[in-house]
């Protein structure tokens, strides 16, 4: 049996691009995280105040995502989180067993 590890993320999507691109990277990334895993638990924020600005924005969508995956997918995660535009922040963090 392959082991899995719990981890959770919260990535920050970019508003100003529009309600239909916010959806789009939402599922995107849902859709990722259950290809390669198992999500236990999807929270939407929503659209709130960011703590600090970034890129001149003051305003982000927010999701938190627990899933169970195996070691090697969360930096692939990262890696796709980098490269795609409309990302402001995100963090894959592997929670205590």
């Amino acid at each position: 049996m392959v082991k899995t590890n719990k981890y959770e993320t919260i990535f920050i999507v970019d508003v100003t691009k529009g309600e239909e691109q916010v959806t789009a990277l939402v599922e995107k990334f849902k859709s990722l995280i259950s290809a390669n895993g198992e999500i236990v638990k999807a929270d939407d924020w929503g659209k709130r105040r960011l703590a600090y600005p970034i890129n001149d924005l003051t305003e982000g969508y927010y999701v938190l995502v627990e899933f169970t995956a195996q070691p090697d997918f969360p930096a692939e995660l990262s890696r796709q989180y980098k490269i795609t535009d409309g990302i402001l922040r995100y963090i894959v963090i592997k929670q205590e067993d």
